[in-house]
C-alpha cells in the first residue's frame, strides 16, 4: 500500500472488476452546433483509464448545471472520448435505472461505459452539502454501488464540491484517487511549503479568489513575492490610488462583485506587505483595436486596459527567471486577442524556461498554455479552478476527505 492518506491505483488489482470512475470532463460547448470545443479535460484522465485496463469501467460525469445553455446529454462526450482514447466508449442514456445497471452487469473486461449526465438527476444536485451518510444512502449511490467493486475519483476540478456522485460512493466502496487526482494533490502540496520560496503570479478576473490566496500565503510565510496582472492588477493599481478611467471603472462596476471592498482588501495587503506585491507600472490600452502603452502614472485612461505593459512584462520575466517555485493563476490580459497577448504569452514563456518548479492553473490559464504550445514545458498544469483556489487557501476538499475516510475505514475492517 502507498504511504499516502488515500488509496491510489497502485494499491489494487482491477482486472475483471467493475469500477465506477468519477471524472470531470465538463467541457465548453458550441451554442449553435452543440459540438465540444475543447477536449483538454478528457486527455487529462487518460492515465487513469490506462491504469484501469482490463477492468469493466463505468464512467460517471457531469456537464454544466440545470438552466444553462450547455446543460446537455453526454452522448457527444462519449464520441469525443472514444476519439481521444482510440477505444470504443459506449454511451448509456440513463444513470441508475434497470437499463443502466443491466448494461453494467453485461459488461466484459475491457469495456468502457459512459453513463448519463449525473446532474440530470435531482439527488446529485438536491443533496449537495448534506452529510456523507445521507449522500451515500441516495437511490443513485445505493443502486450503482450494488453493481460495482471499486470507486475511483479523478475529478480534481470538482474536489471542492460535496455531492453524491463525488463523495457518496466513498462511504460504500473502497475509494481510490485516480492518477490525475493523485498528481494534483501531490504536486500542489509542494507549493504550500512554509519557506517563503514561492513566486505567485495572479491575474485574470477572479479578484476575490486571488486576494484570498494572497492573504493565506502571506500569513503562512509561503510567498517570496506576488506579481499581479489582469483585473487583479487593476484592483491593486486602484489600491495604490490610481483612477483607472471611465471604461475601466465601468468594467469593474459591472463584472467584479464588491470591487470597492476588494480595493480596500488590496490596500490593506499593500500596507502590510509592501515589499511582497508587484503591481503593474505600465499598461496597454485597447485604442479601437490598436495597442497603446502608457505608464500607470498617466492614468486615468479613456480606453480600456487590455494587458500589462512592456516594462512590467520585462520586470516580471526577470523575477520569474530567479524564482525557486512558481505558481500562475489567471492571464495578464485579454490574450484571446492577438494584439493583447504580449504580457500573458511572455510571462508564460518565461515560466516555461525558468529553472524553478512551475505550476499553472485555472481554465483560462490552461487555455493560454495550450495556445502557446507550452504544456510540456510546465512542470504541472492544474485542471482545477475552484478546487485549486480552495486547496491553495488551506481549505479541506470534501472529495479528498472522503478518500481519506474510505482508506481509514477499509484498513480498520481488514
Amino acid at each position: 500500500m502507498s504511504g499516502k492518506p488515500f488509496y491510489t491505483l497502485d494499491d489494487f488489482d482491477f482486472r475483471d472488476k467493475r469500477v465506477l470512475l468519477r471524472v470531470d470532463i465538463n467541457s465548453p460547448i458550441d451554442p449553435i452546433t452543440q459540438e465540444i470545443l475543447d477536449d483538454t479535460r478528457m486527455k487529462a484522465i487518460i492515465p487513469s483509464i490506462e491504469s484501469l485496463e482490463g477492468s469493466k469501467l463505468v464512467i460517471l460525469a457531469h456537464q454544466s448545471k440545470p438552466g444553462k445553455s450547455d446543460f446537455t446529454t453526454l452522448r457527444k462526450h462519449a464520441k469525443k472520448l472514444s476519439e481521444v482514447l482510440d477505444r470504443k466508449v459506449k454511451y448509456i442514456d440513463s444513470l441508475f435505472d434497470n437499463k443502466a445497471r443491466g448494461a453494467i452487469k453485461d459488461m466484459r473486461s475491457g469495456d468502457i461505459l459512459l453513463l448519463e449526465n449525473t446532474r440530470f438527476y435531482s439527488e446529485d444536485v438536491a443533496l449537495k452539502n448534506k452529510s456523507p451518510e445521507i449522500q451515500a444512502n441516495s437511490h443513485l449511490v445505493t443502486r450503482l454501488s450494488s453493481v460495482a467493486d471499486y470507486y475511483v475519483c479523478d475529478a480534481f476540478a470538482a474536489a471542492h464540491r460535496s455531492q453524491p456522485t463525488l463523495i457518496g460512493f466513498a462511504e460504500k466502496l473502497p475509494a481510490i484517487a485516480g492518477r490525475l487526482m493523485e498528481s494534483e494533490l501531490v504536486t500542489l502540496s509542494s507549493l504550500l511549503t512554509k519557506d517563503g520560496g514561492l513566486t505567485a503570479i495572479l491575474g485574470g478576473a477572479k479578484v476575490e479568489d486571488s486576494i484570498e490566496v494572497l492573504e493565506y500565503m502571506l500569513e503562512n510565510n509561503m510567498l517570496a513575492e506576488a506579481l499581479t496582472g489582469g483585473v487583479v492588477g487593476n484592483i491593486f493599481m486602484k489600491a495604490q490610488g490610481h483612477d483607472l478611467g471611465a471604461p475601466n471603472e465601468a468594467f469593474l462596476e459591472k463584472e467584479v462583485p464588491d470591487h470597492e471592498k476588494l480595493v480596500e482588501d488590496a490596500k490593506r495587503i499593500l500596507e502590510k506587505y509592501p515589499e511582497k506585491i508587484l503591481v503593474p507600472n505600465d499598461v496597454s490600452l485597447n485604442d479601437n483595436g490598436e495597442r497603446t502603452g502608457i505608464p500607470a502614472e498617466w492614468l486615468p485612461a479613456e480606453h480600456p486596459i487590455y494587458d500589462i505593459g512592456l516594462e512590467t512584462t520585462v520586470e516580471y520575466i526577470h523575477r520569474i527567471s530567479q524564482a525557486k517555485r512558481l505558481m500562475l493563476n489567471g492571464p495578464m490580459g485579454v490574450f484571446e486577442l492577438e494584439e493583447f497577448e504580449f504580457g500573458t504569452k511572455h510571462v508564460l514563456k518565461a515560466m516555461a524556461e525558468a529553472e524553478g518548479f512551475s505550476v499553472v492553473g485555472g481554465g483560462h490559464t490552461a487555455a493560454a498554455v495550450e495556445k502557446y504550445g507550452l504544456k510540456e514545458e510546465m512542470d504541472h498544469v492544474s485542471t482545477g479552478g475552484g478546487a485549486l483556489i480552495n486547496f491553495l487557501t488551506g481549505k479541506e476538499l470534501p472529495v479528498v476527505e472522503a478518500l481519506k475516510r474510505s482508506k481509514a475505514r477499509c484498513e480498520a475492517e481488514s
